[in-house]
């Protein structure tokens, strides 16, 4: 099987984060959400994936993608974004007669994505959709199951048929291209990958759902990034080959050899890249810290922390941040108390 990744969007409900990368290159656990896609499906056993790019995405997602040499990596140009329906029917050529499946690359399961391939490769119904169950499923695609078999699909409901939402993993034959190639817009102006697996219910073709066993977590707003990062580093294994002084480590915590812990304090799970500096400082649960990145003076606990950051000297704990890439965090005179801010367009800043 290939493997398809739409990765055209702005992720515009990520910004400001967004405004100046992709938000498939945004680093979650240490890796970019892409990568973690690509390591799913490798571990699935997939070895060929088309990476479904816009103008504006391709050049950071071929930045990551061009340092993946195990696996054959295709770059797909959708020049126009018109829903994922259409961005799947933008690979056709490349997946020629291959069954494939489609992965929402913003999507991260527990478990990986290889008992839906492994089931689709044993009953290889026209379509497979994985299928997770949700507080509120209104806010989701829903199906409406009949035993195994997936009798009807429905968009964002009202009145919900099941709890059972639509998850980020789909696994096709080639023929649900043929539908796609009919689809009229919806109502939002996009093809919608919903209503050709519809077009293949209504026709009698088999369309089957598998529930997600573990968690599932879709990584589409910045709460989302801070979940994902803990949910992933949950499963941290310590790693303590940096040079450590004065300081105190509890817990998982990954420290590579390149980098170094002075003064400080750090309670895992606590993930540091390469050539991080953590000087007179604590560092909290459930925290990343990208490569580069100097934190001294400063405490910071369930975030994520891009790489070359600096944050010094603050008088206050950080907690459930996203810090980009490069970004400085700088504490100032406490008399008078002033605030001396740079904010991006879009940005939240809340002030105790």
């Amino acid at each position: 099987m290939k493997a398809i990744i739409p990765a055209a969007g702005l992720g515009t409900r990520m910004r400001p984060l967004t405004f100046t990368r992709p938000k498939p290159v945004l680093r979650v656990a240490g890796e970019p959400i892409i990568q973690h896609a690509i390591n799913t499906l490798r571990a699935a056993g997939i070895e060929s994936v088309g990476v479904v790019v816009s103008d504006i995405t391709r050049d950071e997602i071929e930045h990551v993608t061009e340092q993946i040499t195990d696996m054959e990596i295709v770059l797909i140009d959708q020049h126009d974004q018109l829903g994922l329906g259409h961005a799947v029917l933008t690979a056709r050529d490349w997946v020629g007669q291959d069954d494939f499946c489609v992965y929402l690359g913003d999507n991260l399961f527990e478990g990986g994505v290889a008992p839906y391939v492994q089931h689709f490769q044993e009953l290889r119904p026209e379509a497979l959709i994985a299928l997770v169950e949700v507080a509120d499923p209104s806010a989701f695609g829903v199906a409406e199951m009949d035993g195994e078999r997936i009798v009807r699909l429905v968009e964002k409901p009202k009145n919900p048929p099941s709890n059972l939402a639509v998850a980020g993993f789909y696994c096709f034959t080639p023929a649900v291209f043929d539908r796609l190639e009919t689809l009229q817009p919806s109502a939002r102006g996009e093809y919608e990958i919903t209503d050709a697996i519809q077009a293949l219910i209504e026709a009698g073709q088999p369309v089957i759902g598998q529930k997600v066993a573990g968690w599932w977590k879709d990584t589409g707003r910045p709460e989302d990034l801070l979940d994902a990062n803990r949910l992933l580093l949950e499963n941290l294994e310590t790693v303590n080959e940096g040079l450590v002084e004065d300081s105190r480590i509890t817990g998982r915590v990954h420290i590579p050899a390149s980098s170094r812990v002075v003064r400080s304090k750090i309670v895992g799970p606590v993930l540091l890249g390469e050539n991080v500096v953590i000087e007179d400082a604590y560092i909290g649960p459930f925290t990343s810290v990208g490569s580069g990145t100097q934190i001294r003076g400063a405490e910071v606990e369930h975030s994520v922390i891009d790489a070359e950051v600096k944050i010094l000297n603050l008088p206050t704990r950080l907690q459930d941040c996203l810090i980009g890439l490069r970004a400085e965090v700088r504490g100032g005179r406490t008399v008078p108390r002033t605030h001396k801010l740079t904010i991006s367009d879009a940005s939240v800043v809340q002030l105790a």
